[in-house]
């Protein structure tokens, strides 16, 4: 079996992410979504995450192959399908748990982040600076709520927070 990667992309809320284009990209195997911080915390109510004091970060997670899609394919689309110039927001959604981050999961995905980075703000895709947090994924814990699977599906309703 060929080697998979990970890619943990935090975009403002996880549902929206999900909904888009990165679930049906070739390549993509697997999306999670969850809650997602450098290290492994206790478990937290998703009431104690919306005060903004656990550190966490709405986030998917995708599991990938690079020989079919790579991580800056991945970047591109994060970007795309998120405004990385707001901190701490993504539409109505206010809230550290909101930010836009990169966890990466190696050096080269931290590499390739801040490349694309650097390209983006060179070619002034938005008025404003890019604030999106690159940081490492060392013991990142994704907890799914279950209550959010497959939410748009369920509800029957569309994702709004990102252009």
């Amino acid at each position: 079996m060929p080697q998979r990667e990970v890619a943990t992309l935090a975009g403002g809320c996880f549902l929206v992410p999900r909904s888009r284009p990165s679930r049906n990209l070739k390549g993509v195997e697997k999306v999670r979504v969850g809650l997602c911080r450098r290290a492994r915390p206790p478990t937290r109510p998703y009431e104690d995450v919306c005060t903004g004091t656990t550190g966490h970060a709405e986030v998917v997670q995708i599991t990938f192959d690079p020989t079919v899609v790579s991580f800056n394919d991945l970047l591109h689309v994060f970007f795309t399908i998120h405004d990385p110039t707001t901190l701490n927001r993504q539409g109505a959604d206010v809230g550290t748990q909101y930010r836009s981050a990169v966890f990466y999961h190696s050096p080269e995905q931290k590499a390739a982040t801040e490349k694309v980075i650097k390209e983006l703000a060179a070619e002034h895709v938005w008025d404003d600076p890019i604030v999106t947090e690159v940081d490492a994924a060392r013991g990142a814990s994704i907890r799914r709520r279950n209550n959010h699977r497959d939410y748009f599906r369920v509800t029957r309703t569309r994702a709004t927070a990102a252009p």
